[in-house]
């Protein structure tokens, strides 16, 4: 078992965090981007959502996650007659007692893969909508607090739009990030297919090989130091800057809200921890505003006619925001 960690500083926390990605990457081949992005949502307490075709290691890289800190891992498969009961529980008549007794959900975990969430109707989608803004659970009018740290990996196809149901704005918005998962390169493909048929009879890799770095209650504390680092207001103007230019950006029909100003100054704290830095940097921001964004402006008609993809406007729209030379 992890010894707990009694106090961490920025410098333990930049260690902390590299050996939790070294771990990651022994199983998950490849996806450095998604297993970085996904380290910098749980270093900023936000939630994930992940639009790829299947079997490129989503399930994967969030139990590797998991075991890196010991934490609860659960997973809900969407469909169309998922209840919001199977997500978060219900209660019980225990004809013995005579009385209701609470039976708890998958919700209750520490990383909570939500699998193909655009399957599901509304109804059932909106009932993560409470755990994943108040960190908490209501069943039966009754609130139970959420585990600590509780983070929620989204997965969604972007092929197979049959049978989808699109997510609501609102929900989008609870989203840190939107992760795009690619296939692997040729090499990477290469080791892939080396380590998942070499010696074992599944096709899927395990996350035995991976040692636990930290515990679960290491985690918050490593989210208290990541909220904590330097950002000159120079960058924080930066940030508002990037968010407000996308409202009156001329290829976008709605630009992002002021929850997009805040994720990008989280997200960029966590991106500078990952690097290894102590203060927050302009790149940092930048680099950070595509996931921070994707999902939160929309095209217009005009640009989706002419076949133009939300990452190619926010980049050029990157390019007219100037940024602070610090």
């Amino acid at each position: 078992m992890t010894e707990p960690t009694q106090s961490i500083t920025l410098n333990d926390a930049i260690q902390l965090v590299q050996r939790m990605r070294e771990q990651i990457a022994r199983v998950v081949v490849g996806q450095q981007q998604v297993i970085d992005q996904v380290l910098i949502a749980m270093l900023a307490s936000g939630h994930v959502l992940v639009e790829g075709v299947p079997g490129l290691g989503k399930t994967l890289l969030v139990k590797a996650l998991a075991k890196c800190f010991h934490g609860q891992f659960g997973r809900i498969q969407f469909t169309p007659d998922l209840m919001p009961s199977d997500v978060t529980g219900h209660a019980l008549y225990d004809m013995k007692t005579e009385q209701f007794k609470i039976r708890k959900g998958p919700a209750f975990c520490n990383l909570l893969l939500a699998d193909e969430i655009n399957r599901a109707p509304a109804k059932t989608q909106s009932a993560l909508l409470e755990v994943m803004q108040e960190k908490q659970i209501t069943i039966e009018g009754k609130p139970f607090p959420a585990l600590s740290p509780f983070m929620v990996l989204a997965t969604q196809n972007p092929i197979e739009q049959e049978g989808t149901y699109p997510l609501p704005e609102a929900e989008l918005d609870r989203f840190m990030l939107k992760v795009l998962i690619d296939y692997p390169n040729e090499d990477e493909e290469q080791n892939l297919v080396k380590q998942v048929t070499t010696g074992q009879v599944q096709d899927t890799l395990s996350v035995s090989a991976i040692e636990p770095v930290v515990n679960a209650s290491d985690i918050p504390k490593l989210q208290q130091v990541t909220a904590n680092i330097q950002v000159d207001d120079a960058v924080f103007d930066y940030a508002v800057r990037i968010a407000r230019s996308s409202r009156q950006w001329h290829s976008f029909a709605h630009g992002a809200g002021p929850r997009a100003s805040i994720a990008l100054i989280r997200a960029a704290r966590a991106n500078a921890l990952l690097q290894g830095n102590h203060f927050v940097t302009p790149d940092d921001v930048k680099v950070m505003a595509l996931p921070v964004m994707r999902h939160r402006v929309a095209l217009t008609a005009e640009m989706e006619i002419e076949g133009l993809q939300v990452d190619q406007a926010l980049q050029q729209l990157l390019q007219e925001v100037e940024a602070p030379r610090l």
